[in-house]
């Protein structure tokens, strides 16, 4: 098993993700990221394998990447097409700088789920961010 990271880029937090997905999978379905390259190692990319958004700066949301297809671009050029699990697992946030594409992302390195309980709670997630990078959560 192998995962993938990549930045959400014009993302402000997990709902806009949500909001942005359900928007294009209605649109166009099923659910996926374009990207210009294939993965090379797909095979184990789908073999449990997700997809690790960053988010404004840190690594907070996870989805099971189901299959990677050829695809098209909105003017027909070709890319591959990362088909997605719409439901987003939180995860302990990991700082992460910028980068361009995406990382591959060893499952020992990959920040643990938090229970939908604790990522629910009232704690805004702006203050749950600055909480976070001040290594106080």
């Amino acid at each position: 098993m192998l995962h993938l990271v990549k930045l959400a880029v014009g993302i402000r937090d997990i709902a806009h993700l949500q909001a942005v997905q359900q928007a294009r999978a209605t649109l166009h379905p099923p659910l996926r990221h374009q990207t210009r390259q294939i993965p090379r190692r797909g095979a184990e990319l789908l073999d449990g394998g997700s997809i690790y958004w960053v988010i404004q700066g840190a690594v907070v949301v996870r989805q099971l990447l189901l299959d990677i297809v050829q695809d098209r671009w909105d003017d027909d050029t070709p890319c591959a097409g990362l088909v997605l699990d719409p439901q987003l697992v939180p995860v302990a946030g990991t700082k992460m700088r910028a980068f361009q594409g995406w990382r591959y992302l060893a499952p020992e390195a990959a920040p643990a789920d938090i229970g939908a309980a604790e990522a629910s709670a009232e704690m805004p997630e702006e203050l749950r961010r600055a909480l976070r990078d001040l290594a106080l959560l």
